[in-house]
């Protein structure tokens, strides 16, 4: 699908590009045990430069929500109902599809040291369904999604604050009682993953029962997406730029500044999605875009924003592209020199690491792997090709 891209919000389109080229950078080092400290998420309770990526996208989602929704006058009606659900089942069925394909790939590696025909193997390994991780990134992108156009076109935009408010604290009261903030399979949370996903369709945080894109930590994601919605409505209802950078800083200010403030009591987790997690990073991403408008639309500087204007304007697509050339490369395997490789054990352990050592040769392979994404993207935006997921 082709757009003019004039017609684009250019520092909302940076910045979306940003994001996701972080979460391919950070998602792909060389070696999951050589990683420098910021390129890292929090092991548990914290906050790093890793754990803003994939919020900061969420909060885009949500602007970019009420700029998609504006042409249905956010009334409820057949066609804007019918976009939200079949736009919520294709990033789901996409997000499990990917699940299913790196799935395979593992089992039929597994199997190898079985008697198995090559038949047999690959059928076992392509319906290897009773393993297949449930929920996920893009899961969680298409849930958030959905639950929010449709909010959006069922509440009155002047309730969703309170609404983001009451949700937020319901979810830290039930934190609180269930022993939600303890790294533990006693937490509310894997509970209830367990009892509905069931252990083996569930990511292992630290070897537990936990993921981080579980079921009730999409509540919290929600009105992730919601104060990014809100957010959208202050910006596209501005008469001009100056006064969308003002709305931004004061949102962002309050926002940050609450959840610092309140983590006292809540700590910021983005294992479990904290209320306080959720109001510390769609602070920082209203502040950085406030940043972005004033340097890119009102002082004019463009330059330096086009390697991440190509990964914005496609960033679905090429998170997609991102997962399923990075299941190849390291799953696919490959005699070398009389022992078995992949190509990104190759490109680190052969060529990297000896050349640059363990950490550098880490972050130079996912540098590298932003580079091939971006070839991508570029490619797409030079020829004006924006693809819709």
């Amino acid at each position: 699908m082709k757009t003019n891209v004039s017609q684009r919000l250019l520092a909302l389109d940076v910045l979306r590009g940003i994001t996701i080229a972080g979460m391919i950078m950070v998602n792909n080092p060389g070696s999951w045990s050589s990683i420098y400290t910021p390129l890292e998420h929090a092991p548990w309770i914290g906050l790093t430069p890793t754990d803003l990526v994939f919020p900061f996208f969420m909060f885009i989602m949500g602007i970019s929500t009420y700029m998609s929704l504006r042409k249905y006058n956010f009334e409820l009606s057949p066609s804007a109902v019918w976009k939200i659900v079949k736009r919520t089942v294709v990033i789901f069925a996409i997000g499990l599809g990917i699940s299913w394909f790196s799935l395979s790939f593992r089992t039929y590696y597994s199997l190898s040291g079985e008697n198995l025909s090559f038949g047999t193997r690959l059928l076992e390994s392509v319906v290897n369904f009773q393993h297949i991780r449930i929920l996920g990134v893009m899961q969680r992108l298409a849930l958030a999604y959905g639950a929010t156009s449709l909010i959006a076109i069922l509440v009155k935009h002047k309730h969703i604050p309170a609404l983001v408010l009451s949700t937020l604290f319901a979810y830290f009261l039930l934190l609180k009682w269930g022993n939600g903030f303890e790294q533990s399979e006693q937490n509310i949370i894997s509970i209830v993953d367990q009892a509905i996903l069931g252990v083996n369709h569930m990511y292992k945080d630290a070897g537990l029962a936990i993921d981080p894109e579980g079921l009730l930590s999409t509540i919290p994601s929600i009105c992730h997406v919601l104060i990014g919605f809100w957010c959208g409505e202050l910006l596209m209802t501005a008469k001009d730029n100056g006064e969308r950078i003002q709305r931004l800083f004061l949102v962002g200010t309050i926002l940050t500044f609450s959840g610092l403030l309140l983590s006292y009591g809540c700590p910021i987790s983005k294992k479990i999605w904290s209320p306080t997690f959720v109001l510390t990073t769609c602070g920082l991403a209203s502040s950085l875009l406030a940043v972005l408008i004033w340097v890119i639309d009102v002082k004019g500087h463009k330059t330096w924003c086009r390697f991440f204007e190509s990964f914005g304007v496609n960033p679905l697509f090429i998170y997609v592209a991102s997962d399923i050339i990075s299941i190849l490369m390291g799953d696919i395997i490959f005699n070398h020199s009389g022992s078995l490789t992949t190509v990104k054990e190759y490109a680190y352990t052969v060529i990297l690491q000896p050349a640059l050592g363990d950490l550098p040769g880490s972050l130079a392979f996912a540098l590298l792997f932003v580079g091939l994404n971006w070839i991508i993207g570029y490619v797409l935006y030079k020829k004006k090709i924006f693809i819709k997921i």
